[in-house]
């Protein structure tokens, strides 16, 4: 059977959707002219946000039930996901939203790792799984 790293995928995910904010409009500015605009295309932009929560929540969840028991991770996540959100919101000033929300995901999957594999080496007595 296949494992899947959800906490590596979640970090692909934040870093693929942080290189498609911050340098595809350097790469794909002429695409306007010809009637594509991917770059600020919302139903995309609300795509990458969705794929980003459903990871994020697989991974966080599943850390948080059968390992650590840690709500920090799942704080800093929700964090960035709204500053995602916001993002769209106020979306000439992304890059302001952009870059802390890209970094809450990526330490917040950070830490998930991090607590996962700490708790793999012993769970406390009252733990229940």
């Amino acid at each position: 059977m296949i494992r899947i790293n959800y906490d590596a995928l979640g970090i692909a995910a934040s870093i693929a959707c942080a290189i498609h904010c911050a340098l595809l409009p350097i790469f794909l500015s002429s695409l306007t002219i010809l009637g594509m605009d991917i770059i600020n295309n919302l139903a995309f932009e609300a795509a990458m946000i969705a794929l980003a929560t459903l990871i994020g929540y697989r991974s966080l969840r599943h850390g948080f039930r059968s390992h650590h028991h840690s709500r920090t991770p799942v704080i800093i996540f929700g964090i960035g996901i709204i500053l995602l959100i916001l993002k769209q919101v106020w979306h000439d000033r992304q890059l302001l939203f952009l870059i802390p929300a890209i970094l809450a995901i990526v330490t917040a999957h950070l830490i998930n790792l991090s607590y996962c594999r700490r708790s793999d080496k012993g769970h406390s007595p009252s733990c229940t799984h």
